[in-house]
């Protein structure tokens, strides 16, 4: 039986555990709200599901609870950090910050992260850079989950990435994708539902194209776009791994293992609109721009056309009044968590109908 309950009190839950693991409250804070975040936004693969495997990670001594990045280099707009195997989403949002400012200070910039780990959701912080009055793209690396093109061997990562900006009176617009067919946390997902995945997903450690989650986990999770997917993975590999001082390929190490090195490298790249723009008019474009787009008519099947992060706002609107609906297998990894720490679960709510 799922379980429901209110985003608040999973916060809670997740940052009290958290913190029972040695992260300082206010980084804590952030990774619940990282967690919490993606399961307004509609994606429970990037969601709480997460939350045992960092903290397994912390637990083993692979993430270092208390992240303390160090400056390897510095040159204005251009800064490298070395994360020192902290958490990523806290290595992400210091260099989001960072970015921010470096790039007010020089128009733009871009902020290197080497040693880093899985952040969960790109979008995260690239909402938080465009808030600020930016354009901003996150790319970041990942452990392998595709064949090159041609191959049928596991060597290169999901490889996701971010683009935001300001969207005017509608607020912030956003895409955040992996370079595979799907998530391999969507595939989690749907392991931990009973569920199968759809055709086209992935492939068995064969090369076998399969609709069974586990022989998916086992084997490949296929590109999107045919070989489009595998090149544009490749180069964000490059920017994020391999120019960054970080791992690449199949150094990198996935938050589903509990020990290992991460090696995860991201790339930040901040554009202030104010060096380029008056920042209302660029409001005012992208306003049009929007319309423009919404105006079309739909084909057939479609409710409404969405421009790109829509769709999660919308969700976290509905989603802060009926509550979150966790899986099964999700609240039972929970409550292991919740034993190891002696922190109370989330009390399970009734979901409230929203008014007519």
């Amino acid at each position: 039986m799922p379980y429901n309950v209110a985003a608040a009190d999973l916060l809670r839950f997740a940052a009290a555990t958290t913190e029972a693991h040695g992260v300082p409250a206010e980084d804590a804070r952030l990774l619940a709200d990282t967690l919490v975040t993606a399961e307004l936004w509609g994606h429970p693969s990037h969601g709480v599901l997460r939350l045992p495997w960092y903290l397994a990670r912390v637990a083993s001594g692979a993430t270092t609870a208390t992240a303390a990045p160090e400056v390897v280099s510095d040159n204005g707009a251009v800064i490298v950090l070395d994360g020192r195997d902290g958490l990523g989403q806290v290595l992400a949002d210091r260099a989001t910050r960072l970015g921010v400012e470096r790039a007010r200070e020089h128009g733009i910039s871009a902020v290197a992260v080497r040693g880093s780990g899985h952040f969960g959701t790109a979008a995260y912080f690239t909402r938080k850079a465009a808030e600020e009055g930016c354009v901003a793209l996150l790319a970041t690396n990942a452990s392998p989950a595709m064949a090159p093109w041609g191959g049928r061997e596991k060597r290169v990562g999901t490889n996701p990435w971010s683009i935001a900006a300001p969207g005017g009176r509608y607020g912030t617009v956003v895409m955040d994708i992996a370079n595979t067919a799907v998530a391999r946390g969507k595939i989690y997902h749907a392991e931990e539902h009973g569920e199968p995945i759809p055709e086209g997903w992935a492939a068995d450690a064969d090369g076998v194209p399969t609709t069974d989650p586990r022989r998916a986990i086992e084997g490949l999770i296929l590109p999107m776009a045919g070989h489009k997917g595998y090149a544009i993975s490749f180069m964000f590999d490059v920017l994020a791994g391999v120019l960054t001082g970080s791992a690449f390929g199949t150094g990198v190490v996935g938050p589903y293992r509990p020990t290992g090195r991460s090696g995860v490298g991201h790339l930040l790249i901040c554009v202030d609109i104010r060096s380029m723009a008056d920042p209302a008019e660029f409001g005012r474009r992208m306003e049009a721009l929007i319309e423009e787009t919404k105006s079309v008519p739909t084909a057939p099947g479609a409710a409404e056309v969405f421009v790109p992060g829509e769709p999660e706002t919308r969700t976290a609107e509905r989603l802060r009044t009926e509550g979150i609906t966790l899986a099964d297998g999700t609240w039972a990894s929970l409550a292991r968590v919740a034993d190891a720490t002696a922190v109370p679960l989330p009390t399970p709510v009734i979901p409230q109908e929203l008014p007519a």
